[in-house]
């Protein structure tokens, strides 16, 4: 029996829980999973698609993307490393990573670039590929499609700084973020910026995917610096919008507009 010939990269989202992705990278051979907050969904993909897991990658420490890792080392074949914050107590990383840090995947032909990412966590990280077959980023629960994580550790001041960081990444970097939220990140943009007609095109394309039953993921960095207001927080129609709203101070410092936008989501 020969050995199956590996192809060349892809990304399945494995659906978990109410709104998570559980992001699988595969070669058709081995897999890499992301923030697997629930093993029994990855453990069939791995099934289904014959795969072998080589390597388990994690953006920060909350349950529904960790909660997983324990069973999937316990069903893996053998030993497999389990990637993660260094700035994180996640008793299950064995390898942990700081801002920089390069990680070659096991398996697979990946290398992937460590960013640090504080806001949502403290410690957060995301993991972006570089190759000339595609650039990728990898950010929990950072930048969503529309929107951004909430700050549970970190201040509006990190979470805009961490957001800066991938503005600088090519407009056609796809963003695999964990949730489906899309949809209400967007009324939330419409909301924010009611100018942008962008965004009224974006709501009707994202909703009849959801009717199909299809992810809204990924998205690409082009298309959140044209639509997500957290990318956008400078743009004159978002703060003339938040001034005649009486959501931001007129005489408030550079990057109040940014926080003004988070606590004004908080209760969206």
């Amino acid at each position: 029996m020969t050995n199956p010939t590996p192809r060349p990269l892809s990304v399945l989202a494995v659906p978990a829980f109410k709104d998570n992705y559980l992001w699988l990278i595969h070669d058709g051979v081995h897999a890499a999973v992301v923030d697997p907050g629930d093993a029994a969904p990855v453990i069939a993909a791995l099934a289904a698609h014959h795969l072998t897991l080589t390597a388990i990658l994690l953006t920060h420490h909350h349950a529904d993307h960790i909660g997983g890792v324990p069973d999937l080392l316990a069903h893996a074949s053998a030993s497999i490393p389990v990637y993660g914050p260094r700035a994180e107590a996640i008793a299950t990383v064995t390898v942990p990573l700081d801002d920089g840090d390069l990680v070659d995947v096991p398996g697979l032909a990946l290398a992937l670039r460590v960013l640090s990412v504080p806001g949502h966590t403290l410690g957060h990280i995301a993991f972006l590929r570089e190759q000339a077959a595609g650039h990728w980023l990898f950010c929990g629960d950072t930048l969503f499609a529309g929107g951004c994580g909430r700050l549970f550790e970190g201040t509006p001041a990190q979470m805009r700084a961490s957001l800066a960081r991938f503005l600088v990444l090519p407009s056609d970097t796809a963003v695999y973020c964990a949730h489906e939220y899309t949809l209400a990140n967007l009324r939330f943009a419409a909301a924010a910026e009611p100018a942008n007609d962008l965004i009224a095109e974006r709501i009707a394309a994202e909703t009849a995917k959801r009717a199909r039953g299809v992810p809204t993921l990924p998205s690409t960095i082009g298309l959140e610096k044209a639509t997500n207001p957290f990318l956008r927080d400078e743009q004159p129609g978002i703060v003339a919008n938040l001034l005649a709203l009486g959501k931001l101070d007129p005489h408030a410092p550079p990057g109040a507009a940014f926080a003004a936008l988070r606590t004004w989501k908080n209760t969206f």
